[in-house]
Order: C-alpha cells, then structure tokens, then sequence
C-alpha cells in the first residue's frame, strides 16, 4: 500500500478561500478523520482527492504517483479511490449483488471472477445473505455496508467517505461506528472520514486533522486532542471543559494540581495564561465549609444517567464544569479541587 500526502493544498470558489494551503502525511493503511463545522473544507478536501474537484494550488500524490497539482489532473477513474456517500448512492433496480458488482462490471470483469469478487466483498461486510435482495428490502445499516462493499469489491488504494452515517438515528450510528471499526481491521485499507461529528471522529480515527476555515487547526491522535489541544477553539471543539485564567505555566504544558489551584488564586492582572480544565479532573469536596479549596456556586445541574454535570460559577466570575456522583442543589455553594490542567496557546 501506499501513504497519501497533501501537500499545501489550497482551493478557490470565485473569491472563496475554501481551503487554505492544508498539507497532511497520511500512512498506508491508517484511518484518517477530517473534522470540523459545516463549511470548514472538509468535503471540498475530499472531493480534490476524489477527483471530482480541481486544485488551485498544491499537490496530491499517492505513493510515488502525482494526482493531481496545478498543472495535473488524474481524473476519477484513474486514481484507484472510491467513495461512500451520506446518501448511499445506490441503484434502486439492482440487486444487492448487482450494486456491489457494478464498479466490476464497468472493468469488463465476468464469470467467475467476478462473482467470486462481488461474494468475497459482501462477506466482509457480513451481507452474503442478502445478494439477492433489492435495496428498498434493507434497513439504512445494511445499504451503507451494501456501499461500502461496493467500494471494496475493486480492492481501492483509498476509501473516502463523506459523513456517511449523517442519515441514521443515534443508535444505529453506535452500531455503524463499530462496523466500520471491523471493516477497517479487516482490510488495512486507508480510509479519509468527512465527518463534523467529533464523537464519531474520536471513537473511529487514529488521526484526526481538525478543521476551521479552510484551514489546518491540528493534526493529531484523538487522545492527544483531548489530552493536549493546541489552541482554545479546539479545545472547545473537542469534548468538554472550562477555559480559565491563571498566573502560571506556557502554551504546551501541563500544570499539576498544586500550580494550578496557586495560579488561579492569583490576583486577576497576573492571570493571563488560558488552561483547559477537564470535568473529569475536577472533584467536588464534601465539605463546602473546609476552606481548601476553590469556591463556587452551583448554577444548573445535568443529570447524565452514570453522573450529574455541574455548571458552577467561580469567585471570579469563570464558568466551570465538573461531574458529580449525586445532584446538588441550584444556589448551592461548593468548594473544588482542580487536579490538572494544559495551557493553551493565547
């Protein structure tokens, strides 16, 4: 297999900057996540690689192979990529098996090569069952694994999917997120997944380029977002925490439990330095009235089946969340012990 490499690529609508100089080193066989809000570039970054989009600057290279750059286009076709739509895209007159074995026939692949190809890309995506049936006969799961069988069935150097379970209830979402989980364990293949769901990108991706503007706001692991984001927009993007003020630490580290509560109980013009600070890390004291802590008050409560949030109120007017194991009282007064937090670009 071989790694895809984006290399400074930009693209223009008229006097739209939809993509602005994006490059990213994508390893053969990785399950990649393009992630951010809707108009940030994402699928205008998965149509380039497609093909189904021009560059206005940059390349993409596939291997030792140029996709495409300002002077080159390989079109679709010839790329060796394919792609699931969120619509699934499938045809409604065509068996299960006939949807799959579409792209085959498109090669001039018959006989038993190609049934044996149609059949060995519905078994990996537990539909061998169902060759016979039409579309219209599936549940939304099954046509998007009807779709992506069809992507495997030409054994793709890429697959690209663009926000493919946008169109399913939450809990069959759950159920696709561990399918695709299985097809990409099963097949190695290297996967680009549009999506501005962070859980989905989180729970599926081993990388993740978040997205705002067009541009790369950072490119990392899922637990390396969480755990050491860049800058406060992707903190707040990606999962749940507080951005408060404190007189201590830089951009990139990690504060401890004692720097941490000293930092923030400095006067408010040393306080300069933006920290995220996760709910997990945040413990409610059971006394409000032992004097070791931060206080707070408490101004709503979320009750979230294996724990309430808390959104408190601190002294200094910053807003905090935390997660308790019982409801507390709107009003109340509490006092906190924050274990750690990471500082954030300004």
């Amino acid at each position: 297999m071989a790694g895809l490499m984006i290399d400074r690529v930009s693209k223009c609508f008229g006097e739209q900057q939809a993509v602005d100089s994006l490059s990213l080193d994508i390893e053969p066989g990785e399950f990649v996540a393009l992630l951010g809000p809707s108009g940030c570039g994402k699928t205008t970054m998965l149509r380039m690689l497609a093909g189904f989009e021009a560059l206005s600057e940059g390349e993409i290279r596939l291997g030792e192979r140029t996709l495409a750059s300002r002077e080159l286009h390989v079109p679709p076709e010839q790329r060796n990529m394919a792609m699931v739509f969120q619509s699934y895209a499938l045809w409604p007159h065509m068996s299960v098996a006939d949807n799959v074995g579409y792209p085959l026939k498109l090669r001039r692949l018959e006989g038993d090569a190609y049934r044996r190809r149609v059949a060995q890309a519905l078994s990996l995506v537990d539909l061998a069952s169902h060759a016979g049936r039409s579309p219209q006969e599936l549940s939304g799961g099954q046509r998007q694994r009807v779709a992506l069988a069809r992507c495997l069935v030409t054994d793709p150097d890429v697959v690209l999917l663009d926000e493919p379970l946008a169109n399913l209830d939450r809990h069959l979402r759950a159920a696709m997120e561990q399918s695709f989980r299985e097809f990409h364990r099963r097949t190695r293949a290297t996967m680009i997944y549009v999506t501005h769901d962070q859980s989905e990108a989180m729970s599926l991706a081993d990388r993740i380029a978040v997205m705002r503007g067009g541009r790369l706001e950072q490119w990392a692991t899922p637990e390396a977002l969480y755990r050491r984001p860049r800058s406060a927009w992707v903190a707040s993007f990606i999962g749940q925490g507080s951005l408060l003020q404190v007189a201590a630490g830089r951009p990139g580290q990690r504060l401890d439990e004692h720097t941490l509560m000293h930092g923030l109980a400095a006067v408010a013009s040393e306080r300069v330095q933006p920290v995220l600070v996760r709910p997990e890390h945040v413990t409610v004291l059971p006394d409000a009235s032992a004097q070791r802590g931060l206080r707070a008050r408490v101004e709503s409560v979320t009750f979230r089946g294996e724990r309430h949030e808390l959104h408190l109120r601190l002294a200094s007017g910053e807003s905090l969340v935390a997660y308790h194991h019982a409801a507390l009282v709107e009003g109340e007064s509490v006092e906190l012990i924050l274990h750690e937090g990471w500082c954030l670009e300004p």
